[in-house]
Order: structure tokens, then sequence, then C-alpha cells
């Protein structure tokens, strides 16, 4: 049975990565790799790449006031545009074309308008823009191309338009607000560092002030302050002597209190009350997960958590009069509030709420007060059966240094335990983000096609808390590149998976830690595929957007005092090592990642005699959003992985 690594890959991966002792995180039970078991089912041909794209997408949803229809951003036409959705049934309507991506949206209290925002080709400088509800032209109400507007909200009134305002310039935002009458733009936060930024979370019932939430760019810290739209300076709510992340997310119906998140009870994200009376905080219903606060019921008698078990996300109601947490009644996988800029809840107490699952593409479901959830959209391919796709499982193993790892992982059916399939390990972006169990194209594109595929949460994720997620800080493709490498390990120990034949894929900090492994752990990997991701950190740094810098110095600190560490955890320090044959996807608008890096990776590796591809998207970003791109890197993907895994 083959389920070691090589002697010499594993040394090679040891050398110069000394690792002090096992991270904290959440309690959970190691796995037995032989425990997983390929399920009997019925022989299913591999689900055609076209065919995935067809399940339609979405970037957010708003009620409208009057409930009678959820405005969405849905790719139905291969982009991002804007459809309404009658809540009582029937066909969406089209309510803007573009080929430039839209999302963000609120609606005006009066049902008149939809303000959302959209970027140009890419370029993540966005500008505010309204259509009325009922169909018509669209208004750019910005027009601002070194300014980018997002996360838009309607005063109770109508009267003003709250959002963050970022110049191209600046890492930090802040807040401003829009007459909605004469369209001028003031602004209420002028920051006076660069390393904190100001977004609006709710508005006060008389629409007199926001609540504003302000963090640095490092998301390890935060406050919640008040805006009084007559003028002054703004004012803590929060109290600003607790060094802990704290953000507000809504205001309760009779104005007294806060729905907050906040991590400063142990460093795990918690869902609480604050009291802006006293400031009082009520932690609701704590857990080991992290929790985040959400809506209150339009009636004030509940408010909603949302809890991230270990990637799954939960949504539970919490009675404030009586204390009591109910679990809403929606299929496992991820559960999510739906409300753009507004609440999720209908004024008669609907809940809009968002659901996938690893063989279940996202919809929106509609949940009634009787417990009902009738399905909203139908963004599902036709003929795409959940029960012909594989099903995800939360693993958990140990990394080097003890420290233990959650993961999703799909087996294929009927695979036989004689060590011969191939296997592909996905990272995440990031790399503060966290794999959920959701539906991925890229996962069930490959387990379909008898890959065993396993997405780990490496120290730096989201979802363990404050320790583990800056357990990788300075040390970038380093801890974490390990415990990647400790997924191909889980894999070959099941008994499915070549230990010859592991592959390793994604996007944004996902390529970044594909480059790493195939240059930093040669003989771990038997093919890489990387999508955008960051390749110099230097040259990363010289271009890219300003909050973007100022989140990367957070991670790794600054490029001249910490010139070891830039070094250390740049993929072109070990570029030449590489052995697996490398394909780079790339797109020609990416601020992030520049073109130039993806060129220079690929001249690097022609230049030593190693296999290299390259293939850049025209008028696309850090990411690809144009259905026909997305269809095309995806089968590029699975092409490269049919001629050198199997």
């Amino acid at each position: 049975m083959r389920t070691a690594l090589a002697a010499g890959a594993l040394a090679s991966i040891i050398c110069g990565m000394a690792m002090a002792g096992p991270v904290p995180g959440p309690p959970r039970a190691v796995t037995d790799p032989r425990s997983i078991v390929s399920q009997t089912g019925p022989a299913a041909p591999p689900v055609a790449i076209p065919d995935l794209y067809l399940n339609r997408a979405s970037l957010g949803a708003a009620w409208s006031p009057d409930g009678k229809w959820v405005v969405v951003s849905a790719n139905l036409s291969g982009r991002y545009n804007l459809w309404k959705y009658p809540t009582a049934g029937g066909a969406p309507i089209q309510l803007t074309h573009s080929d430039d991506r839209q999302s963000g949206m609120t609606i005006s209290p009066d049902g008149k308008w939809v303000v959302f925002q959209s970027d140009h080709g890419g370029d993540e400088m966005y500008d505010l823009y309204a259509v009325p509800l009922a169909g018509g032209e669209v208004v750019d109400l910005t027009n601002t191309p070194t300014v980018s507007e997002t996360g838009a909200r309607f005063s109770p009134d109508g009267k003003l338009l709250a959002f963050a305002a970022k110049a191209k310039t600046s890492p930090i935002s802040n807040v401003a607000v829009m007459d909605m009458g004469s369209h001028a733009v003031r602004s209420l936060t002028h920051e006076p560092t660069l390393d904190n930024r100001w977004e609006p979370a709710a508005w006060t019932l008389d629409s007199k002030a926001l609540i504003a939430n302000r963090g640095d760019v490092g998301s390890t810290s935060g406050g919640i302050w008040r805006l009084d739209l007559r003028g002054g300076a703004p004012k803590p709510v929060s109290s600003p002597a607790v060094k802990a992340r704290i953000s507000a997310v809504d205001l309760s119906p009779d104005g007294r209190q806060l729905s907050i998140t906040s991590n400063q009870k142990g460093g795990v994200d918690q869902a609480a009350l604050l009291d802006l009376k006293d400031g009082k905080l009520t932690w609701l219903a704590p857990s080991p997960w992290e929790q985040q606060g959400g809506s209150f019921s339009p009636d004030g008698a509940s408010v909603m958590i949302s809890t991230d078990a270990d990637g799954r996300a939960d949504l539970s109601a919490y009675n404030l009069r009586g204390g009591r947490v109910l679990k809403a009644p929606l299929p496992e996988g991820f559960n999510a509030e739906a409300g753009g800029g507004g609440s999720p809840f209908a004024s008669d107490g609907r809940l809009l709420v968002g659901h996938d699952a690893s063989n279940t593409p996202f919809d929106y479901w509609v949940l009634d007060r009787a417990g009902k959830a009738p399905r909203l959209t139908n963004f599902a391919a036709p003929g795409l059966d959940p029960a012909r796709l594989p099903v995800s499982h939360i693993v958990h193993y140990k990394s080097q240094d003890g420290t233990v790892i959650s993961a999703i992982l799909s087996v294929p059916f009927n695979l036989k335990r004689d060590g011969s399939a191939p296997g592909v390990v996905i990272p995440h972006g990031g790399p503060t983000g966290q794999t959920t169990d959701r539906f991925s194209r890229l996962a069930v594109a490959l387990s379909s096609r008898g890959y065993v595929v396993i997405q780990p949460n490496p120290r730096g994720s989201t979802g363990y808390g404050e320790a583990f997620q800056k357990a990788n800080h300075k040390d970038l493709g380093g801890g974490d590149l390990i415990d990647e490498v400790y997924a191909a390990k889980f894999l070959s120990a099941t008994g499915y998976v070549n230990p010859k034949k592991i592959g390793v894929t994604g996007g944004s900090y996902g390529g970044f830690m594909t480059l790493m492994a195939v240059g930093k752990t040669p003989d771990v990997w038997a093919a890489g595929v990387s999508m955008y991701g960051i390749i110099n950190w230097y040259e990363m740094l010289k271009h890219e957007d300003a909050s973007l810098q100022a989140y990367q110095r957070s991670l790794i600190g600054d490029p001249v005092a910490d010139k070891a560490v830039y070094d250390a955890d740049s993929p072109m320090t070990y570029i030449k090592q590489a052995k697996a044959p490398l394909l780079i996807l790339q797109g020609e608008n990416d601020i992030r990642v520049p073109r130039g890096q993806a060129a220079e990776v690929v001249a690097t590796l022609k230049g030593v005699g190693a296999t290299v591809d390259v293939h850049y998207y025209p008028e696309e970003g850090h990411g690809f959003a144009k259905r026909e791109n997305q269809i095309d890197s995806l089968q590029r993907t699975i092409d490269w992985f049919d001629k050198y895994l199997k």
C-alpha cells in the first residue's frame, strides 16, 4: 500500500521550514484516512464543463420594500447583470444589460430605484449606478474614474445614500453620503491614518446619523462609531480601550441595540448585542466556532446568528424575549442571509437566504414564518442530479507540527482502494479566507472525472480563531504550504490515491500556493495549474491597488525592513526547482497580479527547460467573470491534469 510520500520529498519539505508547536483551534477529532469510503453509485459520465456553467451564479440580492420582488445580480445571460424575480412566482425580468459585473444592490424605501455598483473590465474601480425598479435607463450616480464607491445603503427616509469611498491611490476608505435630490456628495469621515478604513453599517431610525465600522486593513482590530450628519467628529459607540475586532451589523427596530460581531472574547468571532445606552455587551449563543451577528426581524422579536461550524454555515434565530436559539430548517451545507444593502427580511417576516452544498448549486430560498422554504431561483443546469455527484466529507488531519487542519474531501463513486486514482489539492484564496462546503465547479469537474479532491483550510485561514488566522504572518508559503503537503499525504493514506499522481491548483493566493508548491516542494506534485497566482511580492507591491499594498504589508511587513521575509515568501525564489508541468491562466487587466508577473514565470521556466504553458484572457481582471472564459479556463485545467495525472 502506497501511503507515504517519498523520503526525499519529505526531507525537502522539512529542510529550512522549522515550525513551532501546534497552532490552537477548535477541538476536532483526527480522521482515519482508511475510514474514507468511495460510495457505490450509479454509473454517470463526467459532468460536461459547459453544463457546469449552465449553473448560474449570483453576486447578491435585495428585497423590494413591498416584498413583491427580489432583485438579483445573476449571470443568466453570461454576464452579471440585474434581474428582478417575482416572489409570487414567474419568470425573472432583466433590468440591466452590460458586459461589466454589477452587484451591491440596495433599493430605495419608496421602491422606485435600485442602486448598484459596477467596475470596468475587472479594474475594481466601482461607480454607483441607479436603475428604476420598474425598468428604464441606467444613471451613473458618481462617475468618478479615480474613486471607487461601494456598499451603498439608503437612509430610512430615502433622501440620502451612504457608501464607502476609496481613492485609487489610497489604501483606505471613508464614509460618504449623497443627496439623492442633487446628487451632491460629502464625506463624513476623514481618516488620518493609512491603515484604517471605514464603511457604513446602519442608519439611525431618524436618518440623522450613521452607525459605521472602522477597522484596520489586516482585519485584526476595529470599532463602531456614530457619524452625525449635522457635523462634528465621529463618536465611539464601542469602547476604544478594547483592542479587538468589533463591527456592527444591524440596528434593532426600536433603535436601542446593535447586532454585532466581535472576537474580544477569546479571539474567536462571536455574535452579541450592544446596548446603545450603557454600552453593555450581551453574548448570544457562545460557541467554539466562529459566528457572525445577523439582522433583526422586522418585529424586533429575534436576531439572526450565522455559525461557521468547520466550513458549514448554519443560520439560527435568537429569540430576544426567551433566549431560545432556533436553527433554520435548511439543508446542510452553506446557508447565509441575503439582503444586499438592506434587510434580508421582507416586511412580513419572510427571510431571504442563499443556500448551496458540495453537490447542490447555489440558489436563493425564501423562508417563511411557518418554516417552509420554497426556492426562489433555479440556477441549476437542466438535468444536473445531485444524487449523481459525490458528496463532501469534512476531514481532519495533523500537519507536521501537530496542528489540526480541516479540509473538504470529495471522493468519486466506485473507486477501488488500490492506490491508482489521481488526486488534486486545491488551496484557497486569501490567505485570510476559508474553503466552505459549497458547490465548486472545479471540485465537481474533477471528482466526476475520477480525481479525489481535497480542499484544505491551512493556518492563515479564517473560521478557526484569531491565533490560527495569524499563524502564517511573515511565513506565507511556509507552514501553510506544509499543511497543503500533508493534505497530499492524507490523500495517499486513504489507499485510493497514487502519491505520484497528485496535482495542485488554485486561484489568487491559491495560485501563489500552487507556485510555491511546485517550486519549494517539487517532488510532491505531478502537475500544477496556477490561476492569477501571486508570483513576486516586490513587483506586486509596485503595481497593486493602495489598499492591497497595505494588506500585503500587514501580512509580510515592509519590503526593506523585512527583505528576508519577502525573498523567502516569493515563488520566484524557488520556481527554477519546479519539476511538475505548470499551466498559468491570467487576466489581462488584473490589478493585483499584473500580466508581466505571469510572463516572468513562463520565461524563467522555459529558460531551465521546464514544461510550462500560459493563457491570457482579455478584458478580465483578478478572476474570470465572463462565462466563455470561465468555461475555457476550467477546460484547460481539466485537460492539463488529464494529460499529466492520468
